[in-house]
């Protein structure tokens, strides 16, 4: 990477400052537009597209995208500094899917560090291995959605097999060089239930340096995003995981893998 990696230019939909998810304490959340994924339940469909767009909110049309070098980036994490030196917070990328914009993922990560913040990404891994090794050093955390192991129905509800993104978790999870949490996001009629989450929380509990893995429930917080960038929502019919079968999931999951498992994340 050039020195001058604080001029890396990117595209951003959204700065989340003052999160308390997506890794430890208080969080800035930088959102990377662009994603190689179509999953159907997507609670933010404006990021998949790289292009700049426009989408009605509340009637009114609001522009989603924005060029951003890395260093007004940074200006914007650091204003928050005292919360993360508190408690341990710091920046995490998310998208869309930040290795889609390599270059600037990992010239955000590797400013943070410089900076003295902690790192992390949620990221569906889905790239080029040598795309993931360049941002690892620069990583303290890999938030990594592990959503089925079944190849052929996560081609049916995301648009592509899932073989990369395993294959890719084994190397994470083999470098050491990162913490490595599983991420699930359960979404009824495509894996909710006990043995599909049985088989994922195996698969986590066999990646060498793993120990906790995340339930997060499908909602539909999203879905007014859908009417306002003029797309169908296609599971407007699916209701939420309730409670109890959360619960069920979760208990199943640590007793096939030894695992701390939490819901939401």
């Amino acid at each position: 990477m050039a020195e001058n990696y604080l001029d890396e230019r990117g595209r951003i939909f959204d700065i989340q400052r003052y999160s308390i998810h997506d890794g430890s304490g208080i969080r800035t959340i930088v959102f990377l537009k662009g994603c190689v994924l179509r999953c159907k339940w997507c609670c933010n469909p404006e990021s998949q597209e790289y292009k700049i767009q426009t989408m009605t909110v509340q009637g009114k049309e609001k522009t989603v995208g924005q060029d951003i070098t890395v260093r007004e980036v940074l200006e914007i994490v650091e204003r928050d500094r005292t919360y993360y030196r508190r408690s341990n917070g710091g920046m995490t990328l998310s998208g869309g899917e930040s290795l889609c914009q390599p270059a600037f993922c990992e010239a955000l990560l590797r400013g943070a560090k410089e900076h003295g913040l902690t790192t992390a990404m949620e990221s569906m891994a889905c790239a080029e291995w040598s795309v993931i090794e360049k941002i690892l050093p620069y990583l303290d955390t890999y938030l990594m959605d592990i959503k089925h192991t079944d190849p052929e129905k996560h081609r049916r509800f995301t648009g592509r097999s899932n073989e990369l993104m395993l294959e890719n978790a084994k190397k994470v999870a083999a470098s050491g060089l990162t913490e490595l949490i599983v991420r699930v996001p359960v979404v009824p009629t495509f894996n909710c239930t006990q043995p599909e989450i049985e088989s994922i929380a195996r698969f986590a509990a066999s990646l060498p340096g793993v120990k906790k893995m995340h339930l997060l429930p499908y909602h539909r917080l999203g879905q007014d995003k859908y009417d306002g960038l003029g797309r169908k929502y296609e599971l407007a019919d699916i209701l939420p995981p309730d409670n109890e079968t959360m619960d069920r999931l979760a208990a199943a999951a640590r007793r096939v893998s030894g695992l701390d498992v939490q819901i939401g994340g």
